[in-house]
This record gives C-alpha cells, sequence and structure tokens, in this order.
C-alpha cells in the first residue's frame, strides 16, 4: 500500500506530491519524515477522489488495512492549495453501539456520547444532507443529545443510523468528493484564484481523541502573529476537546504560555507544552515557513494534525519573508519571490479593515489603492474648504479635470462617475497617494442638486460620510475599521534585497516638488516624467496664464510668460534640489489652451473682471477655442510650434533652475522630453528652439551646462517613425496612455462605461489601460525601440506611462532592452519587487 499511487499510506517515501494528493497529505509526509508524533494516515490521489465522485470507490479492505481493528478515523480535505479550502473534515468514523459501549466502559459514557453525537451530527449534515437546524437545536453534549440525534437521523431518511466502519467511511469518501466537483464548490474555489478543474485529495487519519484521564486536549498553535508577522506565541487550547473545538469555545480556552489571566497549558502539561514549541521551530526550520500546528494531546503525549503556512495579512508575509532569510532558512532571492508585488499596496497605505463588516453603497474601478473616510464634497472648492477647517472630505465628480487639482490635494479621497485606469482622476490619485474610485456607473450623481444616490436607491447627501476603498473599488456608507500603513524595517529590507537583484531602472512620475519627495522616499532613480501643466493651476498662476491666453500677439504673450518665469523657475529649481543630482525628465506643456480656461458662466465674468475686458469677449474666446475632439487637437508639440512662446519659457525656467541648482554643488543635466510628436520635422522646430534659448542663457550666466532632448512616443507614427525622429533626440520615452488610446481608438475616459463587458464577452483578455497590450500596442513598442536605437545605438529608452508600475509591463520592457521605466510615486516599491523577482527567474531559467 505504501508504494499504490492512489492509495497511500504516508511514510518518509511514500509517492505523494502536492500536485497530485494535496498541500495537506504532503505535509503530513515532511512531519513523518522529520520524525513527529503524526497519526497513521493514508492519502487518497485527486484521481481516486475523482473516481469516488463518479461511484468508482477504492478497495475499502485495502484502505482500511493499515488502521487497527475498532479504531476511529477521521476525514479531512487535501487540495493542493491551502487557501483553496474544500469539504469540512468529518471526525470519529467508525462510531457505533459497539464502540460507544467500548469507550463508555474506558472514558465514561459523557465522553462516549460526545464522540458519538459529534459524529452522528456531521454525518446527517454532510453526508445525508439533513436540515442542519435540526441538529443545531438537539446539541450534542450527553446521552440524551445522543439518542435525539439518531432518532432524527432515523426519522429523517427512514433507516438507522449505519453501524458498519466500512460502510461509513465509503459514504463519508463520497460525500466530501461529491461536494468538491459541486457547481458552488467549483465557483467558490476559482474566486480563490483556483483553476476551475482542480483537484482534491483527502486524508483518511486515525483519531488521536483529545478526551480521556490525564491532561487531554485539542488546540492550534504558532509562532508569530498573523497580523504584525512578529514573533510572538499565538493559539488556543481547550481540554477535553477535538478538532479545532479551542477556536470556536471562547472563554473555556486556556492560554498556551503562563498567563496571569487564567490557566494555561505551559502549568497543566509542562512536557508537552515544551515538546509543542520544539515540534514548531523545528517546522519552521525544516518546512522553510510559519507554521501553524494543529495538535491533540492524549493522556500528556503530543499528536501533530496537521501543519499548514501561516495564515497572515500581506504586512506579516513581508515580515516572515525577511525573517527567514535573516536566519538563514532561505534565501534573500527566495524571500524576494515570496511577497506578491501587489501586496505591497497594502502596506503603502491605510485599508479598510475587511474582517469587520461593512455597508458597501456602489461600486466601480479600482483607481488607486487605499481608503479614506470624510464628508461628501461636489466641487474642488468645497475640498479645499473642508481642509482649512480640517475636516476630512471624499470629492465626488462626474471626472476631474486640471481645474480640480487643488481640489484633490484637498481631498481625503476621490469618487467619478466617469472614468477609467487611465483617467484624470486614476492618474493623479496614484501619483499622490490619495484612494480613489472611478466610473461608479451604477451610482447616480445630481452635482446640482448635491445628491448621490446609490443602486439600492439611498441618497446621499453633501455633507454625509462615506468611505472610498480604493484597493477593492468599493463605496462604503459611514465610517469603517481601518488598518494603517506599515513601512516597517522589513518592509525596508525587503526592498533594499530588491535593488540588488534588478536590473531595469524605476524612476518616478512626479509633478510637484512634493511628489518628488515621495518619489526620493520610495528611493526611485530619478523622475521619470514631470508634468509641467499642474504647476500652472495655482490662483495667482493661472491668471497670469488666462491672460498669454487671451494676448493678441507675441510680444503680450512674452510679456504675461515673463511673470510666469520665476515661479515656474522656482518650481524646477526646488524639484531639481529635491532630487539631489539624480536624473529628472521634464515634460513641456501638453494639454490643450482651453483647459485652462473657466467652462461656466461665473467662471467667465470672474475672468472678465480679472482681466478687464467684456464679458462677451470672454465668452467668445472660449468658445473660439473649443475643439471637437481636444485629445487629438491643439496640444503637445502642436502647441509648442504655433504658441512658441510658451515652450522658450519653459525650457529657460528649466536652464536657469539647472545652473542655480549646480552651483550648490549638484550637478544638473536637465532631460527636455517633447509630448505628442509625430514627425520628425516636430522635433526639427522645438530642438532649434531650445538650442537658441541655451545658447542665450550660457551667454547672459557664463555658465556652462548640459541638457538632453527627448520625446513622448504618445502616437502610433512615432513609433513607426522613431529611426527619423531618434537621428535628433537622447531618449525616446513611451507614454502608454495615449499611445494605447490612440491605436485602440478608444477614449480612456469612456472606456470603463462597456470595458467591463468586454474583458467578460472575451473581446479584450484584459483592460488595455491597466495592462499593457503586448500584441497590439507592445509592437509599436518593439518596432520603436528597434528602429530608434538603428538610428542611434545609444539610444535611451523607457516607458512612463501608468504601465510602468505594472509586473507584465516591466517584464515586457526589460525583454525589449529599455533602460527604466517610471510609475507614479507610491507604486516605485512595487515595481522594485517586480523587477527584482522577474531577474530572479530569468536567472532561474
Amino acid at each position: 500500500m505504501q508504494n499504490n499511487p492512489h492509495t497511500t499510506l504516508i511514510t518518509a517515501t511514500a509517492p505523494v506530491s502536492p500536485d497530485t494528493h494535496g498541500g495537506r497529505t504532503k505535509c503530513l509526509q515532511r512531519l513523518v519524515r522529520l520524525d513527529l508524533p503524526v497519526p497513521r494516515t493514508v492519502g487518497l490521489s485527486f484521481e481516486a477522489v475523482h473516481n469516488i465522485a463518479r461511484g468508482d470507490m477504492p478497495d475499502m479492505p485495502l484502505l482500511l488495512s493499515p488502521f487497527e481493528a475498532g479504531e476511529l478515523l477521521c476525514v479531512r480535505p487535501s487540495s493542493e492549495d491551502p487557501d483553496w479550502g474544500g469539504p469540512s473534515a468529518i471526525l470519529n468514523i467508525g462510531m457505533n453501539e459497539a464502540r460507544f459501549d467500548d469507550f463508555a466502559k474506558r472514558l465514561g459514557k459523557d465522553v462516549a456520547a460526545s464522540l458519538y453525537a459529534r459524529f452522528v451530527h456531521s454525518y446527517s449534515i454532510q453526508v445525508a444532507r439533513l436540515d442542519p437546524d435540526v441538529f443545531d437545536e438537539i446539541g450534542a453534549e450527553g446521552e440524551a443529545s445522543l439518542s435525539a440525534a439518531l432518532r432524527a437521523y432515523e426519522e429523517e431518511t427512514d433507516e438507522p443510523f449505519p453501524q458498519d466502519p466500512a460502510a461509513q467511511l465509503a459514504e463519508v469518501l463520497r460525500s466530501m468528493a461529491r461536494a468538491w466537483d459541486g457547481t458552488s464548490a467549483r465557483l467558490l474555489r476559482q474566486a480563490k484564484g483556483a483553476p476551475a478543474d482542480a483537484g482534491l485529495g483527502l486524508v483518511v487519519q486515525s483519531m488521536a481523541l483529545g478526551f480521556g484521564k490525564g491532561e487531554c486536549g485539542s488546540g492550534v498553535l504558532q509562532l508569530i502573529d498573523r497580523e504584525t508577522g512578529l514573533e510572538q506565541l499565538t493559539g488556543r487550547y481547550l481540554s477535553q476537546s477535538q478538532g479545532r473545538d479551542a477556536l470556536e469555545s471562547g472563554t473555556k480556552a486556556l492560554f498556551l504560555e503562563r498567563d496571569a489571566r487564567g490557566p494555561s497549558l505551559e502549568e497543566l502539561a509542562p512536557e508537552a507544552f515544551a515538546s509543542l514549541i520544539e515540534y514548531a521551530r523545528l517546522m519552521r526550520q525544516k518546512l522553510r515557513e510559519e507554521m501553524q500546528v494543529e495538535f491533540v494531546i492524549e493522556d500528556g503525549r503530543v499528536h501533530l494534525l496537521d501543519g499548514v503556512r501561516v495564515s497572515r495579512t500581506s504586512r506579516a508575509a513581508v515580515r516572515s519573508a525577511v525573517r527567514l532569510a535573516q536566519d538563514g532558512i532561505i534565501s534573500r532571492q527566495e524571500a524576494l519571490m515570496r511577497v506578491p508585488p501587489s501586496a505591497l499596496n497594502e502596506l503603502l497605505h491605510r485599508q479598510v479593515d475587511r474582517s469587520v463588516a461593512s455597508d458597501v453603497m456602489g461600486r466601480g474601478v479600482a483607481a488607486s489603492p487605499g481608503a479614506a473616510t470624510g464628508r461628501i464634497v461636489f466641487s474642488a472648492a468645497d475640498a479645499q474648504a473642508c481642509a482649512a477647517r480640517e475636516e476630512a472630505c471624499v470629492l465626488v465628480r462626474r471626472e476631474t479635470s486640471p481645474e480640480d487639482i487643488r481640489g484633490m490635494h484637498a481631498a481625503n479621497a476621490i469618487l467619478t462617475e466617469r472614468g477609467g485606469m487611465t483617467s484624470h482622476a486614476a492618474v493623479i490619485g496614484r501619483g499622490i497617494g490619495l484612494p480613489c474610485v472611478v466610473g461608479a456607473t451604477e451610482m447616480r450623481f445630481q452635482l446640482r442638486k448635491k445628491l448621490l444616490t446609490s443602486p439600492d436607491g439611498r441618497v446621499f447627501k453633501e455633507g454625509d460620510i462615506i468611505t472610498i476603498d480604493g484597493t477593492h473599488g468599493e463605496v462604503l456608507a459611514g465610517a469603517v475599521s481601518m488598518q494603517e500603513a506599515t513601512l516597517d524595517d522589513a518592509f525596508q529590507t525587503l526592498l533594499t534585497w530588491s535593488d540588488a537583484e534588478r536590473d531595469i531602472g524605476i524612476r518616478a512620475n512626479a509633478d510637484t516638488p512634493a511628489d518628488a519627495q515621495t518619489a526620493k522616499m520610495f528611493q526611485a532613480q530619478g523622475i521619470g516624467l514631470c508634468r509641467t501643466e499642474h504647476m500652472f493651476f495655482e490662483d495667482d498662476r493661472l491668471t497670469v496664464m488666462r491672460e498669454m491666453i487671451f494676448a493678441e500677439n507675441s510680444e503680450d504673450r512674452r510679456a504675461a510668460l515673463e511673470r510666469l518665469l520665476p515661479v515656474q523657475r522656482a518650481d524646477f529649481t526646488e524639484l531639481f534640489r529635491t532630487m539631489a543630482g539624480m536624473p529628472v525628465c521634464i515634460r513641456l506643456l501638453d494639454p490643450p489652451l482651453h483647459e485652462f480656461l473657466p467652462s461656466d458662466h461665473a467662471g467667465h465674468r470672474a475672468l472678465a473682471e480679472a482681466l478687464d475686458i467684456p464679458l462677451a469677449d470672454v465668452t467668445r474666446r472660449v468658445e473660439a477655442m473649443g475643439e471637437y475632439n481636444p485629445m487629438l487637437g491643439l496640444r503637445g508639440v502642436r502647441l509648442g510650434i504655433t504658441v512658441p512662446e510658451i515652450y522658450d519659457m519653459q525650457v529657460r525656467a528649466i536652464f536657469e533652475a539647472a545652473i542655480d541648482v549646480s552651483k550648490e554643488g549638484m550637478p544638473i543635466v536637465p532631460e527636455i522630453m517633447i509630448p505628442l510628436v509625430s514627425a520628425k520635422r516636430e522635433v526639427e522646430l522645438v530642438k532649434m528652439r531650445v538650442d537658441i534659448v541655451a545658447a542665450a542663457v550660457k551667454a547672459e550666466t557664463g555658465a556652462e551646462f548640459e541638457y538632453q532632448l527627448g520625446v513622448m512616443v504618445e502616437t502610433p507614427r512615432a513609433a513607426l517613425r522613431a529611426e527619423d525622429i531618434a537621428e535628433n533626440v537622447s531618449f525616446l520615452s513611451f507614454g502608454t496612455n495615449d499611445l494605447t488610446q490612440m491605436t485602440y481608438g478608444l477614449s480612456r475616459d469612456d472606456a470603463g462605461r462597456f470595458m467591463t463587458e468586454y474583458v467578460r464577452q472575451g473581446v479584450f483578455e484584459e483592460d488595455p489601460f491597466h495592462t499593457l497590450d503586448v500584441d497590439g500596442v507592445g509592437e509599436l513598442l518593439i518596432l520603436g525601440a528597434k528602429r530608434g536605437r538603428a538610428a542611434r545605438p545609444a539610444l535611451t529608452l523607457s516607458m512612463c506611462g501608468e504601465h510602468g508600475g505594472n509586473t507584465e509591463s516591466i517584464a515586457f520592457c526589460r525583454a525589449a532592452g529599455f533602460d527604466y521605466v517610471s510609475c507614479s510615486p507610491f507604486r516605485v516599491p512595487v515595481a522594485r519587487l517586480a523587477a527584482a523577482q522577474l531577474a530572479i527567474l530569468d536567472h532561474l531559467q
């Protein structure tokens, strides 16, 4: 039987593995190899269980042959991954009238009745599928309860409770096998990440009773705190119990270690306690994992029923992986591979405590991780007012625009009706670490009435408190329990190890000095994208910007821009100083000018007063600047060529700031990026003006400086003509947000309305704004990279779209020979770990 591949006695050499018999079976074999006190066990393979579900039962005499006559058994599930679950364990199989008499003589009638009643309950509910309420009302203590349970079984089934142990075991096996194949079980495990055809093994094990004379009982034990990962003995123990009774009984359970608050296992059975600690430490060392030990004590002797990896939070997962490596149990590389990069999001931001029930009032796209609670406000101005009163608020908009920037910074979270992963709200939210849910289309947004209606009809008004869970895309009514962000020593150690492994650079997208400070805190290797437009939306700057837009000629535009030059220069000076000599890539102004103008009548009137011109002139000019499709209109390099004074001012501010900071001992080589290029001639025209400004600044200051000019590849034509474009630049940075939008012909702000249905029906495997489309958009990146380096072999290549923080995108960029990726500051740690894991996987292959 030991060598039977499907009905296998678990010994040190038995042919079992997690992918044929499941994780529990393999773990028990490892415990046997360590010579630990494991009850005799037989493992049934996935194939055997599948056959049982179809009615093909194993050789029952063979299955029972390793066990002693009259011995009670239990059956437990053994799925490939313990997190996938399985049918509930059934204990005390083999209990019947004869065994009841035997146990009554040995242990007393109360104990015998409890053992029998527990089995009758489990068998009736899980095997015979009888009404659980009937047996819950009966209870499972004492002979009266046992008699009532047996009577209820006979009344419900019209037959007496089965007495043959082999028949009992066969029916248990059949029931558990069929339960695993059921629709509900399949959907449940698929939700946990299991494949639909995942197999189930079963473990048949001698019962360690936990009842009897001397110290008897059952419990669980682990050496770390599952919430924090700190070294701490945790668990519970209950005298005269079996299974997982200790976890359910509450006040009757004992402490494990000596404790002033009550009796403990260490006091009642010191030798058994010492053995348990020794076993747990040995399991940690030999199984190379923090393990939870399920045990039974019989008359002071310890039996180990199971060992599973401790279920833990992301914070505990990081700390335990680091401690195992520091203790020499696993390598640093293995520690890095044990932490999913996405798990770091839970450490970087406050999170909703998922163990506490909450009231979900709506759902949308989980656009920026983290959670925050605040009062509903419907405008950026109201958000700023809340911040001034030091009140937390949630900014609710149909969609955000650059005009909302100050309100977004003032808010604690953002909720929008429209948008997807690369919408304005999503990008800014991720950039500043603000929880954000977008595309909540099932909710009704009534901004004029200042009302928000949930799908179930509940109405929330301005000032009501809600919670935004940007990690899971949920909107919750009221305030909820939170878990705080945790950037502890283990987190920092893990990222330091990541940097030693990865082979691609990680920069951050940072628009302000505050963003840059965050990027530096997370040890980004510079700034890969600074969007300068966000610097113009402060009140004092916005008015001057609007004055420049309304200027009638070049001289008037220059005069207005001269007033913006000092503040723009101050911004860049602080940015360069914050990054302390690390590379900073600054994108010249990209959005169309109408985005800087007010869109409502009140805004037009205020602008007319500020510029001292007739209201009719303001309204007419704003309407004239409107575009049918502004995303494809007068923006980016087109703006720089037709209104060149803007880029002249920005470039001068960059050069003058670089000179000032370089005098402080931090040599700065600014990288200037031209947005939305499609043609070589566009680059030539902008390059000519940049060179002229550089020469002028050098002549005026007497200072020498270097700079690099590059292009943001956002149009398909730029990728296709990269060989021509590369002749005039030092770097190409692929902006995959717009490139995806233009390649697909999809609006990234509106695609959320139908994207879920497209993914559901298999039109797209994933939302291409969330996960890089390596087949379509990716091919453009490969063509652009190849053709660009054909013209200039030393050309620097990077990705600076929001895809830059995704593991799949980093893998693609590494394979394509890119130098670095750039992502939102709060995604930098995630990208650092993901890049390290990809490098480790390459070395293993």
